[in-house]
């Protein structure tokens, strides 16, 4: 054997150890991210060509992912605390409960960065009248607010890694 990485395996990457989990990809959330600007360009199309009127974004709306995104980051600031810092040993159930947690919040965020995005943009065009501005105004503060969520979940993934142990030999 040459003692070279297994084929179609990148140089210096070594595979997941067993009852690991991958880090979210960024690609994957943007690509939700992207699906859910379609549904959200969609949504006020098929809402608008059926006569209808399409929702806007409310205060209460941005308020509850704020705090949603506030709650993640003192989550991910304790737990790195715990877990990096001070190396603290974490209940298992605990770790995997913030870990699903964080993953949640990166997807679900995504996704909702993505429709807020769409519906700022299904309205640009009219963006002249008072209408159209508030809901582009509104949906995109939301499209970032999402955003944080986002941030906040990866961080909170991020502070669930076991750190490795310096005293440690191969």
């Amino acid at each position: 054997m040459s003692g070279g990485p297994e084929p179609g395996r990148a140089p210096g990457k070594e595979p997941p150890r067993p009852g690991s989990v991958r880090p979210t990809s960024r690609w994957l959330l943007v690509a939700i991210a992207v699906l859910g600007a379609a549904i959200g360009l969609t949504m006020v199309t098929a809402i608008e060509s059926g006569g209808g009127v399409a929702p806007a974004v409310s205060w209460l709306t941005l308020v509850a992912w704020a705090f949603l995104a506030a709650l993640l980051f003192a989550a991910a600031r304790n737990t790195h605390q715990r877990i990096q810092v001070r190396r603290e040993r974490v209940e298992p159930s605990r770790a995997v409960f913030l870990l699903l947690i964080g993953k949640a919040s990166a997807f679900v965020g995504a996704l909702c960065t993505g429709v807020y995005a769409g519906f700022a943009l299904s309205f640009l065009e009219a963006v002249s009248s008072s209408g159209p501005r508030n809901r582009v105004i509104m949906a995109g503060a939301a499209a970032v607010v999402s955003v944080l969520v986002v941030t906040a979940g990866l961080l909170l993934e991020r502070a669930c890694r076991i750190p490795e142990d310096p005293d440690e030999t191969p």
